[in-house]
């Protein structure tokens, strides 16, 4: 078995690749909450945002990762 080590890049040939752009549900909340999620249950803070996946999973995001990599669709 491999063992790959944070801060230590394997020798490998690496390829890049772009993320699908794919639609989610999302809305930012406005109090503290707690979702279960497919791992479990995840708790999210007054400004995080409940998502809903493209298979009906649920799960919470924090605002700054989701200021980072998402865009709303108008």
């Amino acid at each position: 078995m491999k063992i790959f080590r944070q801060g230590e890049l394997p020798p490998f040939e690496f390829k890049e690749a772009i993320k699908k752009p794919v639609p989610v549900k999302c809305y930012q909340m406005n109090e503290p909450f707690e979702v279960e999620t497919l791992e479990g249950t995840l708790k999210g803070k007054a400004g995080d945002y409940l998502m809903i996946g493209i298979q009906g999973e649920m799960y919470a995001i924090d605002k700054d990762i989701f200021d980072e990599t998402y865009e709303i669709i108008d």
